[in-house]
């Protein structure tokens, strides 16, 4: 059974920096991500990282996130810096196992940059 733990997240100002982690099981998996989840906006991807080691972002974190991968330990973290009002949201971890085309989230964190 695949599961997916997140930690991390938070409350931070403006400019400041925050790290998620993600922990996975049950599987070995061909994609590890983050999504991220507004008040009324639809959910959309911030990062992915393959287990090749190809990662992808969205445009408006490129440069301030940096998604890194443990195929390993199966983990992944999300390390945000200069941090924007706009970046408030709920972060999900997504992971999709190899050989499926079926992906899995967490439970989200929720991440709050405020003044």
């Amino acid at each position: 059974q695949v599961q997916l733990v997140e930690s991390g997240g938070g409350s931070v100002q403006p400019g400041g920096s925050l790290r998620l982690s993600c922990a996975a099981s049950g599987s070995t998996f061909a994609a590890m991500g983050w999504y991220r989840q507004a008040p009324g906006k639809q959910r959309e991807l911030v990062a992915v990282a393959t287990n090749g080691g190809n990662t992808n972002y969205a445009d408006s974190v490129k440069g301030r996130f940096t998604i890194s991968r443990d195929n390993a330990k199966n983990t992944v973290d999300l390390q945000m810096n200069s941090l924007k009002s706009e970046d408030t949201a709920v972060y999900y971890c997504n992971a999709r196992p190899r050989f499926t085309m079926v992906s899995y989230w967490g439970q989200g964190t929720q991440v709050t940059v405020s003044s």
